[in-house]
């Protein structure tokens, strides 16, 4: 049985929309399934994976009074540097051994939404490193058109319009979120990695350093190594668009045990529009069938979510 699928989400990006019918299935079955599958015919290429993983290690290689300047405790809008022990996702469990820094949808200091303080509509902090700041929203760029290229399908196989999310997700509380795991060999800390958990918002696109480390948990409850093939990226369902189709769309807990050497990883977590309003949608409601859920804006969840996550003040956006 092939717990995790592959699947060529290539034809995504015509505009030709005979081809999305078979790519959306093959999606639909992995979002009522196991809740995650890998992605070739992305636009991440070679190329720039591989320098937005320099750029990461460079980034995590700095002194930690240099990553400290760049706390995310200065940014209301869930941007910057959370530090090793900072973060504890399954309540149950240890803290997380993990540092990350984070990238959000990148807007000037005087776009009106930033000079309005809207939720999760904030600058991005930079470090001080020659050519980082372009390298990391190249891959963001590359990530985001995935994500909206995959919602089109996510649309087709819920009986919507193809274009039904491209208006919410233009503007989107995306985050590109570089990960470093110390390592059995240098943190003897018992514990895990990242624990237990499900993502908060749509999808999460996640590239790996090839060191293994992430489980999924199957729907009968045992737990398997997601060890991508080389080039992919692994797309996992998260809770939003799980609430959006009444749980015909599955968010599957997963989690990163501590590796044995150090570990990167570059995750991007795409969450709508702020303002976006979530709503079972009606196609997901069999006649008679109550939401499983109320509304809410997307701003809103995503700040209850992340104010659960962080230890010691909330980091997350206001207004």
């Amino acid at each position: 049985m092939v717990d995790i699928p592959v699947i060529d989400v290539a034809p995504l990006f015509a505009d030709d929309p005979a081809p999305v019918a078979e790519v959306a299935a093959a999606i639909g079955a992995a979002c009522r399934g196991v809740g995650f599958f890998y992605v070739t015919g992305h636009a991440v290429t070679p190329a720039l994976r591989d320098a937005a993983f320099a750029a990461a290690r460079a980034f995590f290689a700095l002194p930690a009074a240099a990553k400290e300047r760049l706390s995310i405790a200065r940014s209301p809008h869930n941007r910057g540097y959370a530090g090793l022990g900072t973060e504890q996702l399954d309540p149950a469990a240890t803290i997380d051994r993990k540092e990350a820094f984070n990238v959000g949808f990148d807007l000037a200091a005087d776009d009106p939404e930033v000079l309005a303080g809207r939720p999760f509509r904030g600058v991005n902090l930079w470090p001080d490193l020659p050519g980082w700041r372009a390298t990391m929203l190249a891959y963001f760029d590359a990530c985001q058109a995935t994500g909206q290229a995959m919602h089109r399908a996510f649309a087709h196989d819920l009986g919507l319009s193809l274009d039904f999310c491209r208006a919410k997700i233009d503007r989107p509380m995306a985050s590109l979120r570089m990960l470093r795991y110390p390592g059995a060999g240098q943190d003897t800390a018992s514990g895990i990695g990242a624990g237990e958990h499900t993502d908060y918002g749509n999808i999460t696109l996640l590239a790996t350093d090839g060191e293994p480390g992430l489980e999924v948990r199957r729907r009968d409850g045992t737990w398997i190594d997601a060890a991508p093939p080389p080039g992919t990226l692994v797309c996992n369902i998260g809770d939003l668009l799980m609430r959006w189709t009444n749980d015909i769309y599955v968010s599957t807990p997963h989690r990163v045990r501590i590796p044995a050497g150090e570990r990167y990883s570059l995750a991007y977590f795409l969450d709508p529009n702020p303002e976006t309003h979530v709503a079972v949608l009606p196609s997901c409601l069999a006649p008679g069938e109550p939401p499983r859920y109320p509304p809410v804006t997307a701003a809103d969840y995503l700040r209850s979510r992340l104010d659960a996550t962080y230890i010691g003040p909330a980091m997350t956006a206001t207004g």
